[in-house]
């Protein structure tokens, strides 16, 4: 996604949001639900409850900005969280827009190698 901004964080909402939402009940979610301020240049990411939508909500100094994407097949794989907003790095965004996992390979802990 080429953007004309630079955001400091992106932050995503793992719950699914009403996509009848617009800019003004995505800012109060992001303030309310994320405790974060939407004025803040971030990149805010939304979804719907059957996951074939995304909603980029940021604020750009100028005014709001709200770019959307529906796929016509297949789902977007949104990760699992209980947190209120989860925390993505720029490579991670563009993963989850290419229709990958952003969670990546799980690290392993081991005490030895067993020889």
């Amino acid at each position: 996604m080429r953007m004309f901004v630079e955001p400091p964080d992106i932050y995503l909402c793992p719950m699914p949001v009403d996509f009848r939402k617009a800019i003004n009940g995505l800012s109060m979610i992001v303030e309310q639900q994320l405790d974060v301020s939407v004025l803040s240049g971030a990149l805010f990411v939304f979804t719907n409850k059957a996951r074939n939508k995304i909603k980029v909500l940021y604020w750009d100094s100028t005014g709001f900005a709200l770019w959307h994407k529906r796929l016509e097949k297949d789902m977007f794989k949104w990760p699992k969280s209980s947190a209120a907003s989860v925390m993505l790095n720029e490579q991670q965004l563009q993963s989850l827009l290419g229709g990958f996992a952003i969670e990546g390979h799980k690290p392993l802990f081991y005490t030895s190698v067993g020889l």
